[in-house]
């Protein structure tokens, strides 16, 4: 299996498995058709306290990742249901954020690998 990281407004790949989005807010300028989902899983993505404060600072990074880790760690029923929905087969998770390197898509698969 694996994990891959993508945003939402660009097109599927082939072989990248279940799509799903793991923003907590729909994206913006997209439809759901031409979102291509096979699933939405909101509670996996951090809150919005979490969310505002991090604000997609490159400073804050290995901070945000500690504490969406400890989110994640009290949201077992979210995870569980992401895991559930990837299955053993490849997955991408999407997100909608310009930063493609710090958002919590790529936390996200950090955490599941682990």
């Amino acid at each position: 299996m694996t994990i891959y990281v993508q945003r939402i407004y660009d097109a599927p790949a082939k072989g990248q498995g279940a799509r799903v989005l793991v923003d907590r807010i729909w994206p913006r300028g997209i439809s759901r058709q031409d979102a291509a989902l096979d699933h939405w899983i909101r509670d996996v993505a951090p809150s919005t306290e979490l969310r505002k404060w991090f604000a997609h600072d490159p400073d804050k990074w290995a901070e945000f990742k500690r504490r969406y880790f400890k989110e994640l760690d009290g949201a077992r029923e979210a995870v569980d249901e992401l895991r559930n929905a990837i299955g053993k087969r490849n997955a991408t998770l999407l997100f909608a954020a310009r930063d493609e390197e710090h958002n919590n898509a790529v936390a996200l698969k950090e955490y599941l690998q682990k």
